[in-house]
């Protein structure tokens, strides 16, 4: 083992701003739901943009993407009978939120190239149950959106696209989040491109998709509780409309995300200066490195995706216990959904269906990278890669 400290795959970076806005959320006494998730919510809107084409952009903060991505499902109307596409090469919040719902999941594979959704065999899954679609931004890496909306278009289908790894990748210059989708979902978990410890933020231009995710987000009431603790006249009445779900953001977690997202333009900046030097240490080496944003496109960087290549005669876990052993340590990104048992076996799935995700998941390993993380500490995982590629 190293006698350097260990390098976890993953750290947040909180600065004084983010300790202080919380600090100040304490003493308000307002630690649940309330003026700061809605600052939260109005800062977001307007990083983002806050009108498009097809109507005014409604952020709605939520504990976690998965509840986001449920939200927004449920709102749409996905029920049993109905089927999801997505792919198999995703964390399972991605699928869960659709069998919350009791629809089934249809999974699909990769394109090897980019470890993203691959439109075409999208097209080839859909069948009249087919109600919607949620790609995936692997990494941080943009989906093919504009093929998945004009195949949407063309079959009536919903779109919701999972961006826990997609702030603020761009596509054709537009930030993930406006592309016309029906709703869009980030995530603010501690590994995140930003952060709030746990939470998400859920996107959309359609006022019925919001109004229906704002009741449904906290138990189905007609009012949520700012609202009626800070009226000025008596308020405490409300009516429960639908049997709803607890998925609030929290004013503390709300007071970490007003800073991080002041930050998340640096934190790009950090995160692709860090990925650069990746890129320029291991060009020379068997490896298979990720895939590059389209020119004058951005990818968030979330995660730096490492394959083996097939002249390396090496095991991928043989090589993450060698990082292990230098004190570093690595992430598999992911075990596909058809290899898990619930999955397997509720839909008799197998890996000759999925041969992408099938090789890349044998083959690949995340490294670090985050922005708290120092040039010493880059060029110390640049060492380690290359002295284990190389033998």
């Amino acid at each position: 083992m190293s006698d350097l400290p260990f390098l976890p795959f993953a750290l947040p970076e909180i600065g004084e701003d983010e300790i202080a806005e919380v600090v100040d959320t304490l003493r308000s006494g307002w630690v649940t739901t309330g003026p700061k998730a809605r600052r939260f919510e109005q800062a977001f809107a307007e990083y983002l943009g806050k009108n498009g084409d097809d109507g005014q952009t409604e952020c709605i903060a939520v504990n976690s993407a998965t509840a986001g991505l449920h939200l927004a499902l449920e709102a749409l109307g996905i029920g049993p009978g109905d089927e999801v596409i997505t792919t198999t090469h995703t964390f399972t919040a991605t699928a869960e939120v659709v069998r919350y719902l009791g629809a089934d999941v249809v999974l699909v594979d990769i394109d090897p190239l980019t470890l993203n959704i691959d439109p075409k065999l999208v097209e080839a899954a859909i069948t009249p149950r087919t109600r919607a679609i949620v790609p995936v931004h692997y990494a941080g890496l943009a989906v093919d959106m504009l093929a998945i909306l004009d195949m949407a278009r063309k079959h009536g289908l919903r779109v919701v696209e999972d961006a826990a790894h997609a702030l603020p990748t761009t596509l054709e210059r537009e930030l993930i989040g406006t592309m016309g989708s029906d709703a869009t979902v980030f995530s603010f978990y501690a590994n995140k491109t930003m952060t709030t410890g746990e939470g998400g933020m859920l996107v959309t231009r359609n006022a019925e998709l919001a109004k229906r995710a704002k009741v449904m987000r906290l138990h189905g009431m007609n009012r949520d509780a700012f609202d009626r603790f800070t009226a000025k006249v008596p308020s405490w009445y409300y009516e429960i409309v639908a049997p709803g779900f607890k998925y609030n953001l929290t004013d503390i977690a709300a007071a970490l995300g007003l800073h991080q997202l002041k930050r998340i333009d640096a934190f790009q900046a950090r995160r692709e200066q860090i990925a650069q030097a990746y890129f320029d240490a291991f060009a020379d080496l068997p490896l298979i490195l990720p895939p590059q944003p389209p020119e004058g496109d951005k990818h968030s960087w979330h995660l730096y995706v490492l394959r083996l290549a097939d002249e390396l005669e090496m095991e991928r876990d043989v090589f993450i216990e060698r990082m292990f052993a230098k004190g570093i340590g690595c992430s598999v990104h992911y075990i596909p959904l058809h290899l898990h048992p619930y999955w397997r076996d509720r839909y008799d799935l197998r890996p000759e269906q999925f041969p992408h995700s099938q090789k890349a998941y044998e083959r690949m390993l995340s490294i670090p990278l985050y922005t708290a993380m120092s040039d010493a500490d880059v060029q110390r995982v640049i060492d380690a890669v290359r002295e284990i590629a190389l033998g």
